[in-house]
């Protein structure tokens, strides 16, 4: 399966990203003082494709179980700085989910929370030149990774 985007500039460093005609296109920018952020950025679109498929992928693993623990929900921190070439580069995600509901109320969570992350194809991916940290909390903030 290939999965294709395509990307057109509009001016600048603003691009209009087509994801195929039944998906709206979504502009994206760079920050001040190079674009106009008139759209996510690239580490954005980086920290939001990687924070969507673990929640998903989260959301998946308990279903398989018949278990729900909605609405789920995801933050995902990059760490940027310079390498060796001082070119700036993404050098850590710090990735946060959180339950919709207790996790006393989620039977086999702990079976759930083992596997997902190998479901998620976009961090498994990333993951081979990108730390991916990942912590999920239930929705009373007690950590259960």
């Amino acid at each position: 399966m290939n999965e294709t985007v395509k990307l057109t500039q509009q001016g600048d460093y603003l691009f209009s990203n087509s994801f195929g005609a039944e998906v709206p296109a979504l502009n994206s920018d760079e920050p001040p003082p190079l674009g106009k952020g008139a759209g996510p950025s690239p580490v954005q679109l980086l920290e939001a494709a990687v924070g969507n498929c673990l929640a998903a992928s989260l959301v998946f693993a308990l279903r398989k179980y018949k278990q729900s623990a909605e609405p789920v929900s995801a933050s995902v921190e990059a760490t940027t700085g310079r390498n060796e070439q001082n070119r700036l580069r993404v050098q850590r995600l710090a990735v946060r989910i959180t339950l919709g509901v207790p996790a006393a109320q989620v039977e086999r969570l702990d079976r759930a929370l083992a596997q997902f992350e190998e479901y998620c194809t976009v961090t498994q991916s990333v993951r081979t030149a990108i730390p991916v940290d990942v912590e999920v909390f239930d929705s009373e903030g007690r950590r259960l990774k």
